[in-house]
């Protein structure tokens, strides 16, 4: 996926300067496409010299002028043609923790317990973000009826993705967590026994 369907995506929800567009972005399509804001605008210029955005400017007192950039018919238009399109193939996992926990059994298992525990508290202050997201959209309303009667429900799909991806992201690092513990216990006690038997024979 081009990451300008990702900025088209987070331009549903209305016009944004490319800051503001950054720090939105973060919150609404991030637990599903990441990039950096040097990309963003980067994309942003290639998207305006194609005609999908538009840029109007702002002017600012005692701070430097703003351009809020919106989609355009064009833009729109492409949006609808992407959504038509088939998606790719699934993601697939590249984490480097996970390659860290393929190699635990020879490598450093408390350094590797210490990185599992840091993603879950990754996870769980995503987790809490996204609850927040969550509560804005509804606005006290139940789910059923935001699914009646919001004007756009893709963006609280998209959340309850993320949320349950880092919910698994928990639920697999206790997991994890238990197992190593109880493989350090086992190691211990069979390096404990090897000792008094060394001991006996000597």
């Amino acid at each position: 996926m081009a990451l300008r369907n990702a900025v088209m995506a987070a331009l549903l929800e209305g016009e944004a300067s490319g800051y503001d567009l950054a720090k939105a972005f973060d919150a609404t399509v991030a637990n599903f496409w990441m990039s950096t804001p040097q990309q963003l605008y980067r994309e942003l210029e290639r998207m305006e010299a194609e005609g999908l955005v538009t840029a109007r400017v702002v002017e600012q007192e005692r701070r430097p002028n703003k351009r809020l950039f919106s989609l355009t018919e064009a833009g729109r238009e492409a949006v609808r043609a992407y959504t038509a399109e088939p998606p790719g193939r699934p993601a697939v996992i590249r984490d480097e923790l996970l390659v860290k926990v393929q190699c635990v059994d020879a490598g450093d298992i408390e350094a590797v317990r210490r990185a599992i525990t840091e993603r879950m508290e990754w996870a769980t202050a995503k987790l809490a973000r996204y609850e927040r997201l969550r509560q804005r959209l509804l606005a006290g309303r139940s789910e059923e009826a935001y699914f009646a009667e919001a004007e756009r429900i893709g963006p609280y799909l998209t959340l309850l993705r993320g949320m349950s991806f880092e919910r698994e992201n928990l639920q697999w690092g206790d997991m994890a967590l238990r197992r190593l513990d109880q493989r350090t216990a086992a190691l211990a006690s069979t390096a404990g026994s090897s000792a008094d038997h060394c001991r006996e024979r000597d």
